[in-house]
């Protein structure tokens, strides 16, 4: 599995580098971010889905474990960057609220450093 991890202060942007977010890489990825949230206790992150085409119910998986794991830190998440197909996946799920979709990396950091 392909990514990359930067910091900006206490923000993580996590950018994965591969076209499918499916069960070939969703545990791997769940890996990742178990990591970074719990080893680094990380509390703000933007995942970066600007290569990813497609994404199912494993890919989804992986993003909410990711959420909950920062949700309980008092932190939040934020996708940018979806293609149609991954937005359209996120809304007819009715998870946009957990998993909100911000169009560009920029937007995202602005919204998360307004958050304690």
């Amino acid at each position: 599995m392909n990514f990359e991890v930067k910091h900006n202060d206490d923000i993580v942007v996590f950018k994965l580098n591969e076209k499918k977010l499916d069960t070939t890489i969703s545990g791997i990825l769940k890996g990742e971010f178990t990591i970074l949230c719990q080893a680094e206790g990380v509390r703000k992150m933007i995942v970066d889905l600007s290569e990813v085409e497609f994404c199912d119910s494993s890919g989804l998986s992986a993003l909410l474990l990711c959420q909950r794991q920062i949700r309980e830190r008092g932190g939040a998440i934020r996708l940018t960057h979806c293609n149609e197909k991954v937005e359209t996946l996120v809304r007819i799920s009715q998870l946009e609220r957990v998993l909100p979709l911000i169009s560009t990396n920029e937007e995202a950091i602005s919204e998360l450093q307004n958050l304690e």
